[in-house]
């Protein structure tokens, strides 16, 4: 399993939009690893309110130099909790994700697909964590857009 792309190297190259369909965007880019495509959204709610979250994003990625087809993951603007989990809710359907530093990523591969294949029959994601400093957050995603996105980046990653 690869930790591809983190929040430094999703601005290290310049990623070219594809495609916005509706909530979510389709971008392609090539770095040093080949090219790599993905599905991207920002959270519509950030809570708590009171806090700089940075930039959160959610991404579903394409890598086909190193065999990652559809890979879920969130980078957050923060480090998470060393050794703490994510919680992927997408309308009461729940999934791990384990974190290190800025990310999180399924914690069990095999679900990988049954998360993305969730998030396209979904209407919305919740993203439940705890940052550095003991602080719970989470994250809303609209899942409006999402198969078109994927579908749009994957096609480009051919």
């Amino acid at each position: 399993m690869a930790l591809g792309i983190s929040g430094a190297a999703a601005y290290a190259q310049s990623p070219t939009l594809l495609k916005q369909n509706r909530d979510w965007g389709a971008y392609s880019f090539t770095g040093q690893n080949g090219k790599i495509c993905y599905a991207l959204s920002k959270p519509q709610q950030l809570l708590p309110t009171d806090r700089n979250h940075g930039d959160v994003f959610f991404f579903v990625s394409t890598r086909p130099n190193e065999q990652v087809r559809d890979e879920p993951s969130v980078i957050v603007g923060y480090n998470f909790k060393d050794g703490s989990t994510v919680t992927a809710d997408v309308d009461g359907n729940k999934f791990t994700m384990f974190t290190k530093g800025d990310g999180a990523w399924v914690q069990n591969a095999a679900e990988e697909q049954r998360l993305v294949a969730a998030m396209k029959a979904g209407r919305q994601m919740t993203i439940s964590g705890v940052s550095a400093r003991g602080t719970q957050t989470t994250y809303k995603f609209s899942l409006s857009g999402i198969t078109a996105s994927i579908r749009d980046a994957s096609g480009a990653c051919q």
